[in-house]
């Protein structure tokens, strides 16, 4: 499946009277009256089915995690126009791969909503159900619903998870700090309910059609705990509403009843747990009229409130307000602030006010509204908190657009606006034509002045720098936003945007999916080099902390640039390598538990950086080898991740004299003291093991009977840690170990690594203005990618065994167990573990929530694996 013509999904068509200052005659896909970039990365949709069809639901919900997964709704339509309501989850790199689950609702699905980790899922319907989905055994693609909870016949209009306290902004005016601490501060944000201890009490909160808010609690045994309450004495018709969260704990709904005469209403709910039932206190704070219903010109042009939204989840004091008729919209912007209430003369005579004693009172300002719209079908609001001053409340031209200072409005004519979201000025639009179907012919496509498809849902991801949107066809579009519209890039100054976000993802554990749309090739390398450099500035602590993620983070950059591809397979290795060494001295239990004061492991890698002798004996008896005795059953099952660190140790040697070709994988380890002193410490190790139990040793295929491999293997490789120990004073290997390197292959056997798989994912293959059309369900032929270049280590032949690459165990060339791969590097591993030794279940806990890499996993077919 080829890219397809960008012509056809990006197409700007004659400017539509009362747009926000777009312009016609712009080429596909580009902003119009901007400088930055929005455009079509991919678009997905659905097979045509002879009996049943998929179509959009009514109302379509949708909702982008922050590990980029996005779930999305559709109706399943049978031969009886029966409707069974439908989920669907997704991840972004492989969107094809889409998992369908039949939601058991039996009314149509109004809301979805990720919880903060991004791995669990809330819906709720027309019929007052919520039903909370979780991964079923950590897979992206295996979904269930366990828990939930009701309000018998009310209608879902609101939903969210309960806050769980933690937040850290993202300051932009530093970007340029060394410490991450500057540029990300944890704000002081106090979780809506708490449990003994301070610790965030997990649940939901939900808004009804008829005025009831309903909390549910999920307790530590698994039970649910509900409570429902009136937002107010006198309840009414709650059409639309939202909510959001203080800082002091408390929770903010804003209600209007879909009439723009009407005023919009906000409450104040409080959540407490008293003698084990959940208690819901409510307070009526101060409302608001739309400004354009007290203006006589506009009063009944716009009868409806069409969308209320607060500008983020915890931000209360900003609200988004769109009114509409049939075919056009205005959309303005409400900020609640603290203002002082004037005294008469009078009574400032008999009490004068003194300093901060002025009488206060909460009211909402209108910031910023704009004019008259074509009708808006779709909102889409940042999730990024960026610590706002005074200077944001400026006209949006007079600073530069950063990621998540902007909001998305779709319209029915099918044009996406990104705004600025406090002055509502516009920063770029993308204009696309309606895209005609697969199977219909050119000549059919009916001509119209106006696309009828637009957009019914839209979100943006969790670093603003990508959208989604569903049509009301039902099909999925992917846009790329620029990091900084409204001013033009300079080279540098985009690097330094897409560096800010890395560092972000960084340190929160977000996935960086949507990051990598836009480094192209010739930006790899500075990125890679800026991550490093920042990364090395950190304190040693949050440098440990941080260790996996920065190569995780490297790893997915490498991809992209045929320049550096090969270096993709050392950072995944060094994780490996990490992983196991980790693991293993995690296994090693001091002698006597009250004299050490450093543990084994730790005295383990003192003693090899202090003895520098390459005898592997000599090193060994300076260790108290007690330490090191382990279960018999334990040191067998851990074989096979012994024998790859002996293989590694074989191929980085046999490496060395072709070391000046950065193409062949392993070549960053050469010069990398810190990884050879790991192997060095584990060969250390593993001699001591095998004193133990012979048959846990790796094995070796030598031309000669009394050749000590190991031994061998433990001199070159400690001549060449020498070399490049102290990184300031590295030298290159003396011509008689390269010698020694040279005459390794006729001494004994190298085995072929089986390197980690070029993963198949999207993000590698997309190119700027060639967007790929794609199907759900089918998996594509997409353009060839720079990890797939035939690059030394990196080839496979048909038909070779394949391999579990965390166990390292092989699974033959057509494997017969269950195999789930990751989402991100490709990595593949079995389903089930095949040893539960306590030692393998210790080595496979690491990875069983998210491959070494951070990436999510994926059940894949027996075909695939």
């Amino acid at each position: 499946m080829a890219a397809s013509d960008p012509g056809r999904w990006g197409e700007c068509g004659p400017r539509p009277p009362g747009r926000l200052g777009a312009r016609g005659g712009q080429e596909p896909g580009t902003v119009l009256g901007a400088v930055g970039m929005m455009d079509l990365a991919y678009v997905c949709e659905w097979e045509k089915w002879a009996k049943s069809t998929y179509c959009p639901s009514l109302p379509l919900a949708c909702a982008w995690s922050c590990r980029n997964l996005i779930a999305f709704t559709t109706d399943l339509r049978n031969d009886d126009q029966d409707l069974t309501h439908m989920i669907h989850i997704l991840d972004t790199e492989h969107p094809w791969e889409v998992h369908s689950v039949s939601s058991g609702h039996s009314e149509a699905i109004t809301c979805l909503e990720w919880d903060q980790s991004g791995s669990r899922l809330l819906s709720a319907d027309a019929d007052g159900q919520i039903k909370c989905w979780s991964m079923a055994d950590h897979l992206a693609n295996s979904w269930e619903s366990s828990v939930g909870s009701q309000v018998e016949g009310d209608p879902i209009v609101a939903l969210s998870w309960l806050h769980n306290g933690v937040k850290l902004a993202l300051h932009v005016e530093k970007s340029g700090a060394s410490s991450f601490g500057e540029k990300f501060s944890r704000v002081k944000f106090s979780p809506s309910l708490t449990l003994f201890g301070g610790k965030p009490m997990e649940g939901w909160i939900a808004v009804t059609v008829s005025g009831l808010v309903t909390v549910s609690l999920l307790k530590p045994s698994g039970q649910v705990l509900t409570s429902t309450e009136s937002l107010c004495r006198l309840r009414g018709r709650v059409a639309l509403a939202d909510i959001a969260f203080t800082g002091g704990g408390n929770i903010v709904v804003a209600a209007a009843d879909g009439s723009s005469a009407s005023p919009v209403k906000f409450y104040k709910v409080c959540v407490s747990v008293v003698s084990e039932k959940c208690r819901i206190d409510t307070e009526i704070l101060p409302s608001l009229f739309m400004r354009c219903t007290t203006d006589p010109n506009r009063k009944d042009r716009f009868p409806a409130i069409t969308h209320l939204k607060f500008l983020a989840r915890d931000m209360s004091e900003q609200v988004l307000l769109c009114a509409s008729s049939q075919t056009s919209s205005l959309v303005e912007c409400w900020s609640l602030r603290k203002e002082g209430l004037p005294v008469n003369n009078i009574f400032q005579q008999i009490s004068p006010v003194v300093g901060d004693k002025q009488p206060m009172i909460l009211k909402w300002r209108i910031l910023s509204a704009t004019n008259d719209l074509d009708r808006v079908s779709a909102v889409a609001l940042p999730k990024l908190p960026i610590s706002l001053t005074n200077t944001d409340l400026k006209v949006a031209s007079d600073t530069q657009f950063y990621p998540g200072l902007g909001l998305a409005l779709a319209f029915q004519d099918g044009s996406v606006h990104m705004v600025h979201r406090l002055s509502l000025q516009t920063m770029a639009v993308f204009y696309s034509s309606a895209p005609r179907s697969l199977d219909e012919p050119a000549l059919k496509r009916p001509r119209t002045t106006c696309p009828a498809v637009h957009f019914k849902a839209m979100q943006l991801s969790w670093t603003s720098l990508a959208l989604v949107g569903i049509d009301n066809h039902g099909k999925l579009s992917m846009l790329r936003i620029s990091p900084s519209l409204g001013h033009p890039l300079e080279p540098k100054l985009a690097l330094q945007h897409l560096l800010f976000l890395l560092e972000y993802c960084m340190v929160t554990g977000y996935d960086w999916w949507d990051i990598l749309l836009h480094v192209q090739p010739g930006m790899v390398q500075s990125l890679v080099e800026r991550l490093h450099e920042e990364y090395t500035r950190q304190k040693p602590a949050l440098q440990q902390v941080l260790s996996t993620r920065i190569l995780a983070m490297k790893a997915s950059l490498c991809k992209l640039s045929p320049c550096t591809v090969a270096r993709v397979c050392d950072y995944h290795t060094k994780l490996f390598l990490m992983a196991i060494t980790s693991t293993l001295k995690s296994l090693l239990r001091p002698h006597f538990l009250n004299t050490p004061d450093k543990s084994p492991g730790d005295r383990l890698a003192e003693i090899c950086a202090k003895i520098t002798d390459v005898d592997i004996d000599k090193v060994m008896i300076n260790l108290k080898t007690e330490e090191f005795v382990l279960d018999m059953n334990t040191l067998q099952a851990l074989q096979q991740l012994l024998q790859w660190v002996g293989d590694f140790v074989l191929y980085l040697l046999v490496s060395l004299p072709n070391q000046g070709s950065p193409l062949r994988p392993g070549h960053s380890f050469l010069r990398d003291g810190t990884s050879l002193g790991m192997l060095r410490e584990l060969m250390v190790v593993i001699r001591i093991w095998g004193l133990l139990k012979p048959s846990c040793l790796p094995v070796y295929t030598a031309t000669s009977d009394t050749q000590d491999s190991m031994s061998l293997l433990f001199r070159l490789l400690t001549k060449l840690w020498i070399c490049c120990r102290d990184e300031g004073t590295a030298s290159e290997p003396d011509e008689g170990l390269v010698d020694e390197c040279c005459l390794l292959p006729s001494q004994l056997l190298v085995p072929n690594l089986d390197w980690l798989p070029a993963s198949d994912g999207l993000v590698s293959r997309l190119q700027p203005k060639q967007p790929l059309r794609l199907r759900f369900g089918r998996a594509p032929t997409l353009p060839s990618s720079t990890s797939t270049l035939q690059l030394d280590g990196l080839t496979r032949a048909p038909g070779q065994p394949k391999i579990d690459h965390l166990r390292r165990l092989h699974l033959g060339a057509y494997p017969t167990e269950e195999c789930k791969a990751c989402t991100r590097c490709g990595c593949v591993t079995m389903l089930k573990s095949p040893n539960k030794t306590t030692a393998v279940t210790q080595w496979e806990q690491r990875w069983i929530k998210n491959c070494l890499c951070g990436g999510l996993w994926r059940r894949v077919p027996l075909s695939c694996s």
